[in-house]
């Protein structure tokens, strides 16, 4: 038995009696602190998935609360009943996937973007050489100064546009990368699905610094996309599939860590027992750690190149509430010299990206975003961090629209500045 057949896709009554109505929450969640809806707070979206869960149906309300929610699971560091609000979202929108079908062509591209785009290497190479050529052709420029896109009403999908970025780390994929020094940890990357075209510096720096730091680096060829935005958008199925294969690459190869500089895919990783319900699984969960948390687990070499910079952190929600980590970023951070961390208010605040959420719930990601960069100015901070693509994008448009010409970078990515990425 692989376990699929002992999980149901909907959320589980064990799960939603822990939720007790208390509030705590409500002042956690982004959509609550926006619209001041009761039914757009945790406690409201648990109390209309009991509703459900009675009996009552599945009303175009109910879909449009729970597709309002960013599942930042800020409510579950607020929540002191323990309530793993992630997985009740998660399931709930699996639930909608039966109970509520989408028309056929919202189903037919939902089904080539999660099941056929993401894990498709060709597919997503084929997409980078298109966006290279729209952004390095002076086209998007030309689209932007002349106010067309705006007045088709993509100028703000455009702005989330990330940049096509060649060689992709595709090309990496299959390689050993040896420890500088002493082999102390023998580790593998997982270099996920979009970060591989557009974020592919950042997963060199990746390999980069963690060789520096006595790691044998392989980065596994049978591996695929972590099946992240499925889960996130309750397909289920296409999850599963993805998950399975990379228990399946990574099985048996006795590595120490597994390694993801993307926060939101990691607490997917981390979560593959619950979907998949498998011993693989569970073991393949436990060797999974962030990036930082990684780093900030072992003696960490000390940098020798000062940035005297002024960096503001802002706290990827699924690494601070999905994976409770906070003080690891913030460690690697404070190991390079010359930097001085200076906090902002509301750190572990959502900044509106959320996955694909920014793209289709676009007005209330702007309006998070607007109040993020608030936070930001007043920090004074001369370049913003965070530990997740998918923040890095939101907020490098927070930056063009304000104009700050703030850089975002990755943690991964000020550390390799500081080791010297010329060394490598």
């Amino acid at each position: 038995m692989d376990g699929f057949e002992i999980l149901t896709d909907k959320p589980q009554q064990f799960d939603l009696d822990k939720c007790v109505h208390c509030g705590l929450c409500l002042n956690s969640c982004p959509t609550y602190r926006e619209l001041g809806l009761e039914m757009d707070s945790p406690r409201g979206r648990v109390y209309q998935m009991n509703m459900v869960a009675a009996g009552a149906p599945v009303t175009d309300s109910y879909v449009e609360h729970l597709e309002l929610c960013l599942a930042c699971r800020g409510c579950e560091s607020a929540c002191p009943s323990g309530v793993q609000y992630g997985r009740l979202i998660e399931d709930a929108r699996a639930e909608l996937e039966v109970k509520r079908p989408r028309p056929a062509h919202i189903r037919w591209l939902r089904g080539f973007v999660f099941d056929t785009l993401l894990p498709s290497r060709t597919l997503l190479k084929l997409v980078a050489l298109k966006l290279a050529v729209y952004q390095k052709s002076g086209l998007q420029q030309l689209m932007r100064s002349t106010g067309f896109l705006k007045t088709l009403g993509l100028d703000k999908l455009d702005a989330l546009s990330p940049e096509a970025q060649f060689p992709t780390f595709f090309s990496q994929y299959g390689k050993v990368f040896p420890a500088r020094g002493e082999r102390r940890y023998k580790v593998a990357l997982l270099g996920g699905c979009i970060a591989n075209i557009s974020f592919a510096r950042l997963n060199e720096a990746t390999v980069r610094v963690l060789q520096a730091n006595g790691c044998e680096v392989h980065v596994p060829d049978e591996q695929t996309c972590c099946g992240a935005l499925a889960l996130h958008a309750g397909v289920r199925s296409t999850a599963r599939r993805l998950a399975t294969k990379n228990v399946e690459a990574l099985a048996g190869a006795g590595f120490d860590a597994i390694i993801t500089n993307a926060a939101g895919c990691g607490s997917t990783l981390k979560e593959y027992d619950h979907l998949l319900g498998t011993e693989a699984a569970k073991r393949f969960t436990a060797q999974v750690k962030d990036i930082n948390e990684f780093l900030a687990s072992i003696e960490l070499r000390a940098p020798a190149r000062p940035l005297p910079l002024r960096v503001t952190y802002q706290d990827s929600c699924h690494l601070a509430h999905g994976q409770k980590i906070r003080t690891a970023p913030r460690k690697v951070l404070n190991a390079i010299p010359g930097l001085t961390l200076v906090e902002m208010a509301g750190s572990d605040i959502c900044c509106g990206s959320a996955g694909i959420y920014n793209v289709v719930q676009n007005e209330m990601a702007m309006g998070l975003l607007e109040k993020k960069m608030d936070s930001v100015a007043a920090t004074g901070a001369d370049a913003i961090a965070t530990a997740n693509p998918g923040c890095m994008i939101q907020l490098a448009a927070g930056a063009r629209m304000r104009n700050t010409g703030q850089p975002v970078y990755h943690v991964i990515e000020l550390l390799d500045q500081a080791y010297g990425a010329e060394e490598a």
